[in-house]
């Protein structure tokens, strides 16, 4: 199984509304084997995104100074660079 699988499904599932936010970063926070697969700076930036995902959860879109579809959006990048990084080595 590829070590993304888990983390791209359960935000296949936040998107469609089938996981709530702070699930969905549980979820991912709790993905240790594929962090320590990654170099660290992987594992800075997804828990950055993910801060910033809960924090935009407590607010509206209007008044997030972040927007939350933009964060799913460099979620599924980080994904995306994280899966080309497992892929080299």
């Amino acid at each position: 199984m590829n070590p993304l699988e888990p983390i791209q499904s359960a935000l296949d599932q936040l998107r469609s509304g089938q996981l709530g936010v702070h699930a969905f970063s549980a979820q991912a926070r709790s993905q240790e084997a594929l962090l320590q697969a990654l170099p660290g700076r992987y594992r800075e930036v997804l828990l950055q995104l993910l801060d910033r995902l809960e924090s935009s959860a407590l607010f509206s879109e209007e008044s997030c100074s972040f927007s939350q579809s933009g964060l799913l959006d460099n979620l599924q990048l980080w994904i995306d660079k994280a899966r080309a990084q497992i892929d080299e080595v």
